[in-house]
């Protein structure tokens, strides 16, 4: 039961319209410092993030946000700083997801071909380095060695470049937000119990009108009011005096 309701979950983000403010390919161009911070101080910023996406409210903390087996089964409830912070460090990788998945869920965003494409050649590249490293070491040759070695330090520097940009994106988002790009839409903080996001429909969209699929032009439609046509904005953070919400 548990398995498909993850299955489900899946197959109903591809019915979410609205986009990231950015893309991955992005991200350095949006926001280079804290590229680099999320690069270098990847768990860190992983915290930052989570709490930041809880709206600072550490007593809705799950574990994984909700969406692995684990969650609600650690303690959370007597201490969600010191489960963040153990997250953060033993599974860093599923924190950047679970944080990820929580901003789709709330905010209705669907991730684009591009950047599956970028998160798939991730887990790719890993699978086969670590096949490389078992056969090497099965067959023993220097050659094998060597080449596995290669693949793992380039599967290395890929994922941690993708997680860098990938948590900058979730950055941008939350400061669209937060309303650091102009006057922010009227937004309410979601109740505790939406942390369970297995039996949710699909979630409202909390400011962000509904958007046309990555590449096919959008229905015949009245415009909504006061929001700017579909589509990514330039890839740096908007100059003052920008609004990308209504005034």
């Amino acid at each position: 039961m548990a398995s498909q309701a993850y299955l489900d979950k899946m197959q109903l983000r591809q019915s979410y319209r609205n986009l990231w403010h950015t893309d991955l390919v992005s991200t350095i161009k949006a926001d280079f410092p804290f590229c680099c911070l999320a690069l270098w101080c990847g768990p860190c910023v992983s915290y930052m993030l989570r709490k930041r996406a809880l709206y600072n409210d550490m007593s809705r903390y799950v574990c994984c946000a909700g969406y692995l087996p684990c969650s609600g089964k650690c303690g959370e409830s007597k201490c969600p700083e010191l489960c963040l912070c153990t997250e953060v460090f033993l599974c860093f990788g599923n924190s950047v997801a679970s944080t990820r998945f929580l901003l789709q869920d709330e905010f209705n965003i669907q991730t684009t071909q591009c950047d599956n494409c970028i998160i798939g050649f991730m887990f790719c590249l890993q699978q086969v380095a670590c096949i490389f490293s078992l056969v090497a070491m099965i067959v023993g040759s220097d050659e094998l060695q060597e080449a596995s070695q290669i693949l793992n330090c380039l599967s290395d520097f890929v994922y941690c470049t993708v997680c860098a940009c990938m948590q900058t994106q979730h950055k941008v988002e939350m400061d669209k937000r937060d309303g650091k790009f102009g006057p922010q839409p009227m937004m309410a903080v979601p109740p505790a119990q939406q942390m369970s996001r297995f039996d949710q429909p699909v979630p409202p969209s909390a400011g962000y009108p509904p958007q046309p699929a990555y590449g096919y032009p959008p229905p015949p439609q009245a415009p909504y009011a006061g929001y700017p046509p579909a589509a990514y904005p330039q890839a740096a953070y908007p100059q003052a005096g920008y609004s990308g919400y209504p005034k």
